[in-house]
């Protein structure tokens, strides 16, 4: 009994189980990129608005818990969210490449198979490329020469003003779109729920973030945030 106990494999070495971790994972990315852009909207209220937002993130918890305790705990669930779902991502695909060594017999079946997952492979890694430029050009001001500390509007300002690094931006969260379109409406395939208005819902999404995201540099270069 206790040797059965012992050699049964956990539920995330399965392929069921890793679509669980990949669908959860993905759900909590989609909440913060969701509330991390409802938050920047304050960004349209003025340098005050943004600046206490940004500082109250700093500060929640406390006094019961050191200041930036919960941002903290934040970052790391993230940063662990990420990780899980990267991880499921590649150990999917590579069960995919094993269940079906042959090529498709059909070009058309082909494509219509696995656009999507082709699709979410560069998107992701477009992402991710795209996360790491953001933190180091808005939270660390490593690419950012104008970078002032405490000072997210400026900064904001300050980032979107250099016209190569706006472009970027935008295509970076037309990807991020994208992403999140075929995440949402996998997301619940992937967990065994499946309702009529589920690609609605996908595009919906998808919508307001791209377009809540876009309107940040495009306000910038187009005069109307000066």
């Amino acid at each position: 009994m206790s040797s059965a106990l012992r050699t049964r494999p956990s539920i995330y070495s399965t392929a069921v189980g890793k679509k669980y971790a990949m669908a959860i994972s993905g759900l909590i990315l989609m909440v913060f990129v969701l509330l991390h852009m409802i938050g920047n909207l304050k960004f349209y209220f003025g340098a005050s608005a943004l600046d206490t937002y940004s500082e109250w993130l700093r500060e929640i918890g406390e006094p019961a818990l050191p200041r930036e305790t919960l941002l903290w705990a934040a970052r790391i669930v993230l940063l662990g969210a990420v990780g899980v779902h990267i991880h499921a991502a590649y150990a999917l695909t590579m069960i995919n490449r094993r269940a079906r060594p042959d090529a498709y017999r059909s070009k058309r079946d082909w494509v219509a198979a696995d656009f999507a997952s082709r699709t979410m492979r560069w998107s992701g890694i477009i992402v991710a490329l795209f996360v790491v430029w953001h933190l180091l050009d808005l939270t660390w001001g490593t690419v950012n020469p104008d970078f002032v500390s405490g000072d997210p509007h400026h900064n904001l300002i300050a980032s979107f003003q250099r016209t190569p690094v706006a472009i970027a931006y935008v295509i970076a969260n037309l990807a991020l779109g994208l992403h999140l379109y075929h995440g949402a409406w996998s997301m619940f395939q992937s967990v065994g729920i499946v309702f009529s208005q589920r690609r609605a819902f996908a595009i919906a999404f998808a919508a307001v973030i791209v377009i809540g995201n876009v309107s940040f540099p495009l306000s910038v270069m187009l005069g109307i945030i000066k």
